[in-house]
Protein backbone atom coordinates (compact mmCIF):
# COMPACT_ATOMS: atom_id res chain seq x y z
CA UNK A 1 0.00 0.00 0.00
CA UNK A 2 1.23 3.44 -0.79
CA UNK A 3 1.67 5.91 1.97
CA UNK A 4 -0.33 9.15 1.73
CA UNK A 5 1.79 12.17 2.53
CA UNK A 6 0.24 15.04 4.40
CA UNK A 7 0.16 18.43 2.67
CA UNK A 8 2.21 21.18 4.23
CA UNK A 9 -0.05 23.59 6.12
CA UNK A 10 1.94 26.65 5.05
CA UNK A 11 1.45 25.63 1.42
CA UNK A 12 -2.31 25.66 1.98
CA UNK A 13 -2.08 29.05 3.70
CA UNK A 14 -0.02 30.34 0.77
CA UNK A 15 -2.73 29.31 -1.68
CA UNK A 16 -5.48 30.85 0.45
CA UNK A 17 -3.56 34.12 0.76
CA UNK A 18 -2.94 34.16 -2.99
CA UNK A 19 -6.62 33.68 -3.78
CA UNK A 20 -7.65 36.33 -1.27
CA UNK A 21 -5.13 38.76 -2.76
CA UNK A 22 -7.01 38.41 -6.05
CA UNK A 23 -10.41 38.99 -4.46
CA UNK A 24 -9.88 41.72 -1.85
CA UNK A 25 -8.99 45.16 -3.21
CA UNK A 26 -6.24 47.31 -1.62
CA UNK A 27 -5.52 44.80 1.18
CA UNK A 28 -4.63 42.29 -1.53
CA UNK A 29 -1.10 43.65 -1.73
CA UNK A 30 -0.45 42.69 1.89
CA UNK A 31 -2.12 39.31 1.43
CA UNK A 32 -0.07 38.67 -1.71
CA UNK A 33 3.17 39.44 0.08
CA UNK A 34 2.15 37.15 2.93
CA UNK A 35 1.32 34.45 0.38
CA UNK A 36 4.80 34.71 -1.12
CA UNK A 37 6.40 34.53 2.34
CA UNK A 38 4.39 31.44 3.29
CA UNK A 39 5.23 29.83 -0.07
CA UNK A 40 8.96 30.23 0.42
CA UNK A 41 8.82 28.96 4.00
CA UNK A 42 6.71 25.96 3.02
CA UNK A 43 9.12 25.01 0.22
CA UNK A 44 11.96 24.89 2.74
CA UNK A 45 9.87 22.82 5.16
CA UNK A 46 8.81 20.39 2.44
CA UNK A 47 12.42 19.82 1.42
CA UNK A 48 13.30 18.88 5.00
CA UNK A 49 10.22 16.92 6.07
CA UNK A 50 9.17 15.27 2.81
CA UNK A 51 5.60 16.58 2.98
CA UNK A 52 3.57 17.06 -0.18
CA UNK A 53 2.10 20.29 -1.52
CA UNK A 54 4.44 21.44 -4.27
CA UNK A 55 1.48 22.22 -6.54
CA UNK A 56 -0.19 24.21 -3.79
CA UNK A 57 2.96 26.29 -3.35
CA UNK A 58 3.20 26.97 -7.08
CA UNK A 59 -0.46 27.96 -7.32
CA UNK A 60 -0.11 30.15 -4.21
CA UNK A 61 2.90 31.95 -5.68
CA UNK A 62 1.19 32.54 -9.02
CA UNK A 63 -2.02 33.82 -7.40
CA UNK A 64 -0.04 36.04 -5.02
CA UNK A 65 2.04 37.59 -7.79
CA UNK A 66 -0.99 38.21 -10.01
CA UNK A 67 -2.89 39.61 -7.02
CA UNK A 68 -0.08 42.03 -6.17
CA UNK A 69 0.20 43.20 -9.78
CA UNK A 70 -3.55 43.72 -10.15
CA UNK A 71 -3.80 45.60 -6.87
CA UNK A 72 -0.89 47.89 -7.76
CA UNK A 73 -2.48 48.63 -11.15
CA UNK A 74 -5.84 49.29 -9.49
CA UNK A 75 -4.30 51.67 -6.96
CA UNK A 76 -2.39 53.53 -9.68
CA UNK A 77 -5.57 53.93 -11.75
CA UNK A 78 -7.42 55.12 -8.66
CA UNK A 79 -4.72 57.71 -7.90
CA UNK A 80 -4.61 58.96 -11.49
CA UNK A 81 -8.38 59.35 -11.59
CA UNK A 82 -8.38 61.02 -8.18
CA UNK A 83 -5.73 63.58 -9.14
CA UNK A 84 -7.37 64.16 -12.51
CA UNK A 85 -10.67 64.87 -10.79
CA UNK A 86 -9.16 67.13 -8.13
CA UNK A 87 -6.95 69.13 -10.50
CA UNK A 88 -9.53 70.05 -13.13
CA UNK A 89 -9.74 73.81 -13.70
CA UNK A 90 -13.29 73.88 -14.99
CA UNK A 91 -16.02 74.50 -12.47
CA UNK A 92 -19.54 73.26 -12.90
CA UNK A 93 -22.31 75.62 -11.79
Amino acid sequence: MSEIKQSNSKAIVSLIMGILSLLIPFIGIILGILGLIFASKSKKEMAQSGESGKGLVTAGKICSIIGIILNVIMILIFLVLFFFTVNTDSMVY
